[in-house]
């Protein structure tokens, strides 16, 4: 199974378009070290040839610009693509809008949870996409699904299951403690090559990848599915949780926008630092986490910890 990371920033990129603090300034000064990053999401195949995107980023067309295994078959048809499905994890700006950039009547396959396909009904802009052209297929809170695109299965089996997360910002019920959160409003996803998860049992084992770019807590239950995992790629938004105001771009803290500090007694380096996965890797970074400066205590402590810091065009295999 063949993994790309097409975008390892949180919304808005890296350097965000408005943002001026001094990350985002040394990429502009194209400082050495510093690593422009596209929005979140990724890609998956198990053949190299039919792919499947985890989360449509607005700078979707810019990843498949830069990664040639998106890109149409020189030897196809004029129009193709190798784009057989794209998968959501939530409905966050940063994960849908580049449904409308695949918009040019190409068939793939669209899966996401009923909350998620429902707010997509809901918005009359998805249209562009034609049901009839690009079909809609609903994942389950808990289980497993085998991907299928246009021409059959693309040997890839996802177990979906629900991970503590936020609405969507612009779904937020203003009078309400939880914001209208619902279930189904964040999912992780184990994805496993071959298909040889049995029945309904959590996959696990080396071979099994699990992409969780969003998560407001580790609960138990996410504990335990990563645990044995071949890789994790992991919500890796914010260092601190008020680093936002400490640098003075913002008001919002991580936990208010549905995403967990790394650092701190109830960070991910502390909560996950006894669970056992091959390799972890931060994603879906703010382009104000200092893990992003190189030589930076925080980059240092990430390291230590054997993490990753990831990056676009990041390969991965299992």
């Amino acid at each position: 199974m063949k993994i790309r990371v097409l975008g390892s920033a949180a919304g808005g990129g890296f350097p965000q378009w408005n943002c001026n603090a001094p990350l985002s300034r040394a990429v502009r000064q194209g400082r050495s070290g510093y690593l422009p990053r596209t929005q979140s999401s990724m890609a998956a195949s198990a053949d190299g040839k039919h792919w499947a995107v985890f989360n449509a980023s607005p700078d979707i067309r810019a990843q498949i610009a830069a990664n040639e295994i998106l890109q149409p078959d020189p030897q196809g048809p004029t129009r193709n693509t190798p784009i057989s499905a794209v998968v959501l994890t939530n409905a966050d700006v940063d994960h849908i809008a580049g449904l409308l950039s695949l918009r040019e009547r190409e068939p793939f396959t669209l899966y996401a949870t009923a909350r998620v396909l429902e707010t997509l009904e809901a918005n009359s802009i998805f249209r562009v996409l034609d049901p009839a052209i690009v079909i809609r297929r609903e994942l389950p809170l808990s289980g497993h699904t085998e991907l299928e695109g246009p021409n059959g299965p693309l040997g890839l089996t996802i177990e979906t299951f629900s991970v503590p997360g936020k609405i969507a910002l612009f779904l937020e019920v203003a009078d309400r403690d939880d914001f209208g959160s619902e279930s189904g409003d964040t999912i992780g996803i184990a994805l496993h090559a071959d298909g040889s998860v049995n029945g309904n049992a959590p996959a696990s084992g080396r071979k099994t990848l699990l992409y969780v770019p969003g998560c407001a807590r580790v609960s138990a239950d996410l504990r335990r599915r990563i645990d044995g995992a071949g890789c994790l790629l992991f919500d890796g938004t914010v260092w601190q949780d008020d680093e936002m105001r400490r640098t003075g771009v913002g008001e919002k803290t991580g936990a208010r926008m549905g995403h967990m500090s790394i650092s701190g007694e109830n960070g991910s380096l502390a909560v996950l630092r006894d669970v056992d996965v091959g390799r972890r890797i931060y994603v879906h970074i703010n382009t104000t986490n200092p893990i992003l400066e190189p030589g930076s205590a925080a980059e240092a402590a990430v390291k230590e910890a054997g993490w990753e810091i990831g990056f676009d065009g990041m390969e991965i295999e299992l």
